[in-house]
């Protein structure tokens, strides 16, 4: 028989309240608990809305979030990709990498063309009146890919920190440069979300545990859950001064493509619909990045 019971704690350290989510679960007498951080000095309407959601995250275990339909699906996906060979993804390479690396940085605000994306890549053409900033943001994109499909260990802190370092080659105002491919010694706010990452202190060990729950959950988990669940709390953790989304972005690739799934792209006209699933996965409510990942990997233009 199990028992389950959500409370809210609230902690102050200084003049600041930090709320916590705590969902405490008995099975006969064993008792475990989870405890999730909804925010600090939050209005009591904010905080009823984080603790409806977060309930609805926490009291499902991860592995339930897939229904068995979508898990068959996921597996026809799987197999169709790994019978399509080596040859395909050579065929679609060029025109894949051209469009992610626009979308991804699209994104973040480049105003580079997919035409120009794709000439900056391939045809070694510098479009003219572009900054050479989004110039090398399009080559360091592509850069980091090529990186990435090639590595064969597995997610650690220097992978993380050799991917965001590529990403940012050349492209940081001066007074970030020093930054660059180290978790960010800075407070960091991101534009249009409702929250503020980590102070920097905390930065080392999110990330810490974060990998930990990679480490413990990559066998256990279906790869598109842990790709989604470490998406979100990997942008919402924002380890580095800048290149967290397109980083955020690429590592989601990576997990798919090492567990024979699809690497897809987030194409910049859906970003409204990327920027809701962080925005409720953060809140414990993966459904949404995991519908959208699976509708990625099942249309061509998307995935490779």
């Amino acid at each position: 028989h199990t028992n389950t019971m959500s409370y809210t704690e609230i902690q102050e350290r200084g003049k600041s309240k930090y709320y916590y989510r705590s969902l405490s679960k008995r099975e006969g007498n064993k008792i475990s608990k989870i405890r999730r951080y909804l925010g600090k000095n939050l209005t009591n309407e904010e905080l009823k809305r984080l603790e409806e959601e977060m309930d609805i995250g926490l009291g499902k275990p991860l592995q339930k979030v897939l229904s068995k339909k979508e898990i068959d699906s996921l597996e026809t996906i799987k197999k169709n990709h790994k019978q399509s060979c080596k040859s395909n993804f050579d065929i679609k390479y060029e025109a894949f990498i051209s469009r992610f690396t626009y979308d991804s940085n699209a994104i973040e605000g480049s105003t580079l063309t997919l035409k120009e994306t794709a000439a900056i890549l391939f045809d070694n053409i510098t479009p003219a009146g572009k900054s050479p900033r989004e110039i090398n943001e399009a080559i360091n994109h592509k850069k980091a890919f090529d990186f990435l499909i090639n590595y064969d260990e597995d997610i650690n802190k220097e992978f993380i920190c050799q991917i965001q370092n590529i990403i940012v080659t050349n492209t940081l105002k001066k007074e970030l440069e020093s930054f660059t491919g180290i978790y960010r010694p800075l407070q960091v706010y991101i534009r249009g979300a409702s929250f503020t990452p980590p102070k920097p202190e905390e930065v080392k060990k999110e990330m810490a545990a974060l990998i930990r729950w990679y480490d413990k959950n990559k066998k256990r988990l279906h790869p598109v859950i842990i790709a989604a669940y470490f998406h979100c709390a990997f942008e919402s953790i924002h380890p580095f001064v800048d290149g967290n989304g397109r980083t955020g972005r690429l590592l989601i690739d990576f997990m798919l493509h090492k567990n024979d799934f699809p690497m897809i792209n987030i194409p910049v006209k859906r970003r409204l619909e990327y920027y809701d699933a962080l925005e409720t996965g953060r809140n414990g409510n993966l459904k949404k990045m995991i519908n959208l990942i699976i509708s990625l990997m099942s249309t061509e233009e998307t995935s490779i």
